[in-house]
C-alpha cells in the first residue's frame, strides 16, 4: 500500500500580488506543514503582511493559488470563505482588540459569528480562552485601554482560539514587548500548541522568537520565499540571510549551533 503525504495546513503556490506597477510577489510558493511553527520574516517593504492577508483570504492575490487544508481560497464565494475562516485564528500586530469592548466580550465575536450558543455557554466558552491564555479572571471585564502590552497580546490570542481552530497566523507576536514578556509569551504559545496540536504561521522580525519556537522558515527575498529549516536557512549563502542571521544581533545564536 502505498503512503499518501497529508494535506498541508497551508500551501501557496505561484502567488503575484502587485499593486500598479509595483510587484510584491512574482512566483511566490509556501507550504506549512500540519503541527509546526513556521516564520515569516523578510525586509521592510518585502510584503510580509500582504502574504499573510492573501492566506487569510482578505485579498485575493493577482496570480497563483492558496489553499488551507486543500481548498483554495481564490476560487472561494463569500460564503465558502467564511466556513474556511472558522478553521484558523489570528492575531494581528497590535492586537487589533475592539477598544469600546471587554476582553471577554471582544473573545465572543468569533463565537457569535460562527458559533449558536446560549449566553451562559458563551460566557463560560469565552472565560475558559481567557484563562487558556493565562489571563486572571479579572482581566476578562476588562477594556482593552486598562491592560498591559502583553495582556492585550494575550486576550488577542485567546480571541484567537475563540472556535479551536487548528491553525494559528500571527502578525508580530510579541512586538513592543520587553524580553521578559516577550520570553512569557514564546512560552505560551510552545505550550499552547503541544496541547491543542496547533499549527502556527508567524510573521516576526523577533530572533529570540524565531529561535525559540520556528521549526522552519520562510524568507521573503526577491519577490520569492526561500524555505528551510533553522540550520539550513542559517547556512543559506544568501546576502541578506547571511546579514539577517548572523548580524551582531543573531551571533548568540549561531554561534551555539543552532
Amino acid at each position: 500500500m502505498v503512503a499518501t503525504n497529508p494535506t498541508p495546513a497551508v500551501e501557496v503556490r505561484g502567488m503575484v500580488n502587485r499593486f500598479g506597477a509595483q510587484v510584491v510577489h512574482d512566483g511566490l510558493d509556501m507550504i506549512v506543514e500540519e503541527r509546526e511553527v513556521f516564520g515569516i520574516v523578510g525586509g521592510s517593504g518585502s510584503g510580509k503582511s500582504v502574504l499573510l492577508r492573501s492566506i487569510l483570504g482578505l485579498q485575493r492575490p493577482k496570480a497563483g493559488e492558496v489553499r488551507v487544508y486543500g481548498r483554495d481560497l481564490t476560487r472561494m464565494s463569500t460564503a465558502e470563505l467564511k466556513e474556511v475562516k472558522a478553521t484558523y485564528g489570528v492575531t494581528f500586530q497590535q492586537g487589533a482588540l475592539f477598544s469600546a469592548l471587554t476582553v471577554l466580550q471582544n473573545v465572543q465575536l468569533p463565537m457569535l459569528e460562527h458559533q449558536r450558543l446560549s449566553p451562559r455557554a458563551l460566557e463560560e466558552l469565552a472565560m475558559l480562552k481567557v484563562r487558556l491564555v493565562g489571563l486572571p479572571d479579572e482581566a476578562a471585564g476588562k477594556l482593552p485601554s486598562q491592560l498591559s502590552g502583553g495582556m492585550i497580546k494575550r486576550a488577542a490570542l485567546a480571541r484567537a482560539l475563540a472556535l479551536d481552530a487548528p491553525l494559528l497566523m500571527l502578525d508580530e507576536p510579541t512586538a513592543g514587548l520587553d524580553p521578559i514578556s516577550a520570553a512569557a509569551f514564546d512560552e505560551l504559545l510552545m505550550d499552547l500548541r503541544e496541547q491543542l496540536g496547533l499549527t502556527v504561521v508567524m510573521i516576526t522580525h523577533d530572533l529570540d522568537t524565531i529561535f525559540r519556537t520556528c521549526n522552519r522558515v520562510g524568507v521573503i527575498i526577491d519577490r520569492k520565499m526561500t524555505s528551510d529549516t533553522l540550520e539550513g536557512i542559517t547556512r543559506n549563502p544568501h546576502p541578506w540571510i547571511q546579514a539577517y542571521f548572523h548580524g551582531e544581533r543573531a551571533a548568540r545564536f549561531v554561534s551555539h549551533g543552532t
